[in-house]
């Protein structure tokens, strides 16, 4: 990884330097070994500010926090920045496994990163079964809607063909209906 510091009202002095870049380690294995980063240190009445950009492949990721104490807020910008990459990593991920024009971001991000294996792996936490009884898609939407979830999988009465119905964000509903 690449640093640039600034400061605005303070001189950057080279244990914030060292302290911000063995802080910036944690997150080394996530992000490329290209990665540019830019911190920047301000002080305005006594308040301490601590910026850091990374420009990743089409994004970026920033994170800003003030704080009484330069190194805390030092360790809280790190902090913010590790769950904007796990989220960001997460998203990414099932994105790829939708849509095409994510793969490549994502097996780019993975390859730099060196751990492609580890990011492949699916865990199923849990496995549920339950039996598919025939019903209409209303009757599903309201077994659905008693049961608090967003999604219903049952067996069309008339077609005897596994559908699912789900809740959609605007409030309405959904059915998918296999095609044979």
């Amino acid at each position: 990884m690449k640093y640039t510091f600034t400061g605005k009202n303070i001189s950057v002095t080279d244990a914030l330097k060292d302290r911000t870049q063995q802080k910036l380690g944690k997150l080394e294995k996530l992000l490329p070994e290209e990665a540019d980063v830019s911190v920047t240190y301000s002080v305005n009445r006594q308040i301490n500010r601590v910026e850091v950009t990374i420009p990743l492949r089409k994004r970026i990721l920033r994170a800003e926090v003030t704080a009484n104490d330069m190194f805390s807020a030092l360790d809280d910008v790190i902090d913010v920045l590790e769950k904007q990459l796990i989220k960001y990593k997460r998203r990414l991920r099932d994105r790829s496994r939708r849509d095409a024009s994510f793969t490549e971001e994502f097996h780019a991000l993975v390859e730099a990163e060196g751990d492609s294996q580890e990011e492949s792996a699916v865990i199923i936490n849990r496995t549920k079964h339950f039996p598919l009884k025939p019903m209409d898609a209303e009757e599903a939407v309201m077994e659905m809607e008693m049961l608090g979830h967003s999604f219903y999988v049952f067996r069309d009465g008339h077609t005897d063909l596994v559908n699912v119905v789900y809740k959609r964000a605007d409030g309405t509903y959904g059915l998918i209906a296999p095609e044979y």
